[in-house]
């Protein structure tokens, strides 16, 4: 049986712990509103930006030629894999690695065996994931939270955009965690490149679509497809971003509820220990009374 001195000292430091573990919930709950207006305020325009640029693409030519619309025959591929700068946020990151991981294994594994899956990390703990497993890893852009905002992602999309263009890689898709509430997230795979047309909304045939384009067809088209395969990645990086601080806060209020629940043992085994403590005590001290009465 351990001793009081070592129970103690075990008391106050998951006391200690557990101070730490609700200051951190408390921080990742104030930023976890931020995040959640963020993505919320984001999700609707970007919707309607992917539904305008299908609508628009069914009923015209020129986005058919566009280069981000050019299917090839997939040798090279990138995967961007957005997972977090730091831990204590439960099976977060690993959710994403892991489809990431599954990934590859459903859909490029010749392509892995020959060493044509490329990883942009964007976050610390995905790079670090796949230097491990010793995938070739483009740690350009792993610093973006640092500084999260549109320009930083815009750059990250940019980079995969003229590497498609240039045919250094034939596919690009993303895996992150989208953001459903602080207690569930759900990892998303979704294709970035070549982009994939979105159906025409039903009840309304493609065909029946005539357009006035102001300026011309081909500007309009030019900037529209660059414009929302930008603001697609920017989404799933607040998704992410969203789903991280929700999935730590998560944690840290379970490993605080663990640290009571411990503490409650602790407390239970102290005061047994010094119940049996005083108890030996008093047997000594009536023992030596009653050797004393008889001598």
């Amino acid at each position: 049986m351990a001793s009081l001195k070592e129970v103690r000292a075990r008391i106050a430091s998951i006391n200690s712990t557990q101070q730490i573990t609700k200051a951190m919930k408390m921080v990742a709950a104030a930023k976890l509103r931020r995040a959640q207006d963020n993505i919320t305020q984001l999700r609707p325009y970007a919707r309607k930006l992917s539904q305008m640029l299908g609508t628009v693409s069914a009923g015209t030519s020129t986005a058919s030629e566009n280069p981000y619309k050019q299917t090839r025959t997939v040798e090279r591929v990138l995967l961007i894999v957005v997972t977090s700068d730091r831990g204590l946020c439960g099976a977060f990151n690993t959710n994403a690695v892991k489809g990431a991981l599954a990934l590859i294994d459903e859909k490029y594994a010749s392509q892995a065996r020959s060493g044509n899956v490329e990883i942009m990390a964007i976050g610390k703990k995905g790079a670090e994931a796949f230097q491990r497993r010793g995938f070739k890893v483009n740690t350009n852009h792993v610093e973006t939270f640092s500084s999260l905002n549109f320009a930083t992602v815009r750059a990250a999309a940019e980079e995969a955009m003229n590497g498609f263009a240039t045919g250094r890689y034939d596919v690009v898709e993303v895996i992150y965690n989208e953001f459903k509430n602080a207690a569930m997230q759900i990892v998303r795979t979704e294709q970035m490149l070549p982009i994939v047309s979105v159906e025409t909304p039903a009840g309304v045939p493609a065909t029946s679509i005539n357009y006035i384009f102001e300026p011309s067809e081909e500007e309009i088209i030019t900037e529209l497809i660059p414009k929302t395969i930008k603001i697609q990645l920017f989404k799933a990086v607040l998704d992410s971003n969203a789903s991280e601080h929700g999935a730590r806060m998560t944690a840290m209020d379970k490993a605080t509820e663990n640290a009571g629940e411990l503490l409650k043992e602790l407390r239970l085994v102290y005061n047994r220990t010094r119940q049996a403590a005083i108890t030996t005590e008093i047997l000594e001290i009536v023992g030596g009374a009653e050797a004393l009465a008889s001598a």
